[in-house]
């Protein structure tokens, strides 16, 4: 994999394009030439209207999908043209992610939902076993390792998604309109949890239509009709 060495920054995106083609002969341009970049132990926010390209921004940065054209740099390697293998690689181990939706395992228990990641990248049975409590006890969930998602709130199903996130140690951590399917006070509880992981020096990078969420930020882009109007 080539290697690229940048001043800090742990995303660059170089003229990125993203192009969908659902029939023969028919275009649907995502992002019309993205370029930007986002430095390490940054806080920042995307945000645009629907359609704006901003769920395709995220899923490029996610490693979940790559660029038409243009080109992705990611903690100092080229991940533009990899295949889904490798990109799976790196997604496993460079990216946090955190889903509106929580996206937790519903038949595991919220243990065996941390665990799981960590068996993926081939991390020991007792070492995952003592991370995934460590984990749990820094989201405050000690006392529910054998609960299964269904018996949690939703504030504490999200907890238990940033436990998940932080798993790899990644390089970025992505949350996809975390607050979205929260209460105001439980929402408020989790972008106080985002704060404090940047605070930390985590990279933290979210996409939300909310600018109350998006002003928490240090950094905002605005994006429409797939490119970047201002920042």
């Amino acid at each position: 994999m080539t290697t690229h060495a940048t001043n800090h920054a742990v995303v660059r995106l170089d003229n990125v394009v993203k192009i969908y083609r659902p029939a023969a002969g028919v275009e649907v341009p995502a992002l019309r030439g993205v370029s930007c970049t986002f430095a390490r132990g940054e806080y920042a926010a995307i945000v645009g209207p629907s359609g704006s390209g901003k769920s395709t921004l995220l899923n490029i940065l996610g490693c979940l999908d790559r660029p038409t054209s243009g080109t992705y740099w990611l903690d100092g390697a080229d991940v533009s043209r990899l295949d889904d293998n490798a990109l799976s690689d790196i997604r496993g181990r460079q990216v946090g992610f955190i889903f509106q939706n929580f996206n937790l395992i519903p038949t595991q228990t919220i243990l065996e939902n941390l665990e799981t990641p960590l068996y993926y990248q081939g991390v020991p049975p007792r070492q995952r076993r003592a991370l995934a409590l460590e984990l749990l006890n820094k989201v405050g969930l000690s006392d529910r390792v054998r609960h299964f998602p269904h018996e949690l709130s939703g504030g504490q199903q999200q907890r238990v998604a940033i436990a998940r996130a932080l798993a790899n140690d990644p390089a970025i951590l992505l949350a996809d309109e975390p607050t979205g399917n929260l209460d105001t006070q439980t929402g408020q509880m989790i972008l106080e949890m985002l704060d404090e992981l940047n605070a930390a020096g985590r990279t933290v990078i979210l996409v939300t239509h909310d600018l109350n969420v998006a002003r928490r930020c240090r950094r905002i882009v605005e994006i429409r009709d797939g490119r970047i109007l201002g920042q």
